[in-house]
């Protein structure tokens, strides 16, 4: 009998190929041990292998104190390096293990993976190619006992026709709730795509709002975006309905009239945004905390009743005044150099 570490380094959600390694590992009698945190605690046992996930870039700090406690763990995922995947160390193993997340009651999975595009600051067409097929809703979900609620990973679940088709009908017929998590891509969204979104039951990753994620990335993006916005809204899925993560800090030369061209837009027809900040501290550390600053402002929900240019994070309280209103219909700042 084998004793496992599994350490998820970061993110908000099951790890799903954790998960897989926690189920296969369990499945071939060995002894699993999850941990949240980088270090080795004093009392723990010595492990035969070690595993570790990050998402995100900003765990690079968990990662290199990973490597001083534990120099032979298999440490992969997209804020990583590293090429090594969950397939070639298991397998077609698709069985999940969802006992280190007691509180998480809904099902998590892809019916998909792999993207059709090649965006330049995006990872998955390298982790994962061009779309194929995986599992249906069906098999994602937990079965009875559990709520018919259903985080979808998939990068770009509109990306094969028969394939979604059948989806989008399983998920009517079978009254499931789903969370696109990681965004439908609005630049090529259709007249059928969108009528078929409208007639299921999509969601927040909490079930409680009726929610849809998606991204305008860059400013010349704009015609594509509100095109998708406007399919959307002509086949019954309003503007109030989306979340749109904006991309900021990737492009050197963004400036601030571009940023908030973007947000200002989106406010205007009632989408709500999320500034993503490209991490850009290594070439450029006073931008990127600028652009945290602006990261805050919006999903605090601040820009509501203080301009940018008088918010301050630092202060607890920030006394709001009433804005002005932009010639497009949203509210009208006053702009901060981004240098």
């Amino acid at each position: 009998m084998n004793r496992i570490r599994i350490t998820q380094l970061d993110g908000k959600l099951p790890n799903l190929a954790l998960m897989r390694l926690s189920n296969y590992h369990k499945a071939m009698g060995d002894d699993v041990y999850w941990e949240r945190t980088s270090r080795l605690h004093h009392d723990e046992p010595r492990y035969n292998k070690v595993y570790a996930s990050s998402i995100f870039k900003f765990t690079e700090e968990r990662i290199d104190r990973m490597r001083q406690f534990f120099p032979d763990a298999i440490i992969g995922g997209t804020g990583t390096d590293s090429p090594t995947t969950i397939e070639e160390l298991i397998g077609d193993w698709v069985g999940l293990d969802y006992s280190p997340y007691p509180g998480f009651t809904s099902s998590i999975g892809f019916t998909q993976r792999g993207c059709r595009l090649s965006c330049s600051f995006c990872v998955v067409p390298k982790k994962e190619g061009k779309p194929v097929r995986s599992q249906s809703i069906n098999q994602i979900w937990r079965g009875q006992g559990f709520p018919k609620h259903i985080h979808l990973l998939d990068n770009d679940f509109f990306s094969i026709k028969d394939w979604w088709q059948e989806r989008i009908e399983e998920i009517r017929h079978g009254a499931f709730k789903i969370c696109f998590s990681q965004g439908i891509n609005i630049r090529v969204i259709t007249d059928e795509v969108a009528a078929a979104l409208a007639t299921i039951e999509y969601r927040d990753d909490a079930f409680q709002k009726r929610r849809l994620y998606t991204a305008w990335d860059n400013i010349g993006e704009e015609r594509s975006f509100f095109r998708g916005v406007d399919r959307l809204e002509r086949n019954g899925v309003p503007p109030k309905h989306l979340m749109a993560y904006m991309l900021v800090g990737f492009d050197p030369n963004e400036t601030w009239e571009a940023v908030h061209h973007r947000f200002e837009m989106m406010v205007a027809r009632g989408i709500q945004p999320y500034p993503m900040v490209f991490d850009c501290r290594a070439t450029d550390p006073k931008r990127y905390r600028a652009l945290k600053q602006f990261q805050r402002w919006v999903v605090t929900g601040l820009y509501r009743a203080v301009p940018f240019s008088e918010y301050d994070s630092s202060r607890k309280t920030t006394k709001p005044r009433r804005l002005m209103i932009g010639h497009n219909g949203g509210p009208q700042f006053n702009k901060k150099e981004l240098a």
